[in-house]
């Protein structure tokens, strides 16, 4: 659409600097405040709008897109993961759609390792301890957690992230195990001093922490249900800064209180905000409001892959990350 100043409805609150430079670019409307839109104001948005800029709190079904309209051209979500977005449906409609893969790499590589060691070193239990008032100072055998070094770590998804927490973990003495749709090619899986697992049942059986930094796709629902969790050994973490939905998450929550599994840290859950009660109640447990990528540095640049997508698509070319459907 070269030459038309293009309508872009943003659905949430981005940084400063990132809707100064939109309204710069673009004929712009922000959020006047930051929570989700209801369907009813989604779908007025889609209705008047060249490209929509939602979130992963925007769910855009095909009931959505079919009221959509003929005017929406192009949905530039503002983030990596699009299982919030019918993408199919999308490019059926010839709406196409875009997002920001790369930019948060690092920063849910680091906050895996956070959690790890927040999970496997009590940190969570210490905090606690200090903040009530109740520490009565140093013991041999207080608090004592688990040293990282030696263990095997299970990381199921080794795409971006799941080979940027493979490096962390090499790095603080663990083993790194993996399963993946694909297997790693022999000069990466080397690099990584990483080992592939066909069977994801053969890996989880024998680590001693899972990562789970695969996507949510329909294959990916519940890939650790209650069967596969109950392989875990009794001594052993799982930690999840991907997608709640790829746990079942009440029978994490059985197994946790039963000690069945040591420990968990969750950074996303199955229900979004809507979290287990039984889940806050246990020590064990580290739950924190879906902070992976949430970093200044990272908000922004996902702002600047955003204005790129748009800017280009403005200028009557493909965006440079256009999302294709079948291959995220």
């Amino acid at each position: 659409m070269p030459g038309k100043r293009l309508s872009v409805v943003v659905t949430r609150r981005l940084p400063a600097a990132v809707e100064t430079r939109m309204s710069e670019l673009f004929d712009v409307t922000l959020s006047p405040d930051d929570k989700p839109m209801t369907r009813e104001a989604l779908t007025a948005a889609m209705q008047g709008a060249d490209v929509l800029v939602p979130t992963v709190t925007d769910q855009i079904d095909a009931r959505l897109l079919a009221a959509a309209g003929d005017k929406l051209k192009l949905i530039a979500n503002y983030g990596a993961g699009v299982d919030h977005i019918d993408v199919s449906t999308a490019r059926q409609r010839g709406i196409l759609v875009s997002n920001t893969p790369g930019v948060v790499t690092d920063d849910t590589a680091d906050m895996t390792l956070a959690l790890i060691l927040a999970v496997t070193r009590r940190i969570p239990e210490g905090l606690a301890l200090m903040q009530s008032g109740d520490w009565k100072g140093w013991a041999p055998t207080a608090m004592l957690g688990g040293r990282i070094a030696g263990r095997r770590l299970g990381i199921l998804g080794m795409g971006r992230i799941g080979q940027a927490v493979a490096r962390r973990a090499r790095a603080f003495g663990m083993q790194v195990h993996y399963n993946n749709r694909r297997r790693l090619r022999a000069e990466v899986e080397e690099a990584l001093e990483a080992t592939w697992w066909e069977s994801l049942d053969q890996m989880v059986s024998r680590i001693d922490i899972l990562s789970i930094n695969c996507p949510h796709t329909p294959a990916t629902f519940h890939l650790m249900n209650a069967r596969r969790l109950k392989l875990m050994k009794p001594d052993a973490v799982i930690v999840n800064t991907s997608r709640g939905e790829v746990i079942d998450e009440n029978a994490l929550t059985r197994m946790l209180r039963a000690g069945e599994i040591a420990g968990a840290g969750l950074d996303v859950f199955e229900r979004g905000a809507e979290i287990n009660p039984r889940l806050r109640e246990l020590p064990n447990v580290v739950l924190l409001p879906h902070m992976g990528s949430a970093t200044v540095e990272g908000r922004a640049e996902m702002g600047e892959k955003v204005i790129i997508n748009i800017k280009t698509f403005a200028d009557g070319h493909r965006p440079p990350d256009l999302v294709v459907p079948g291959v995220m």
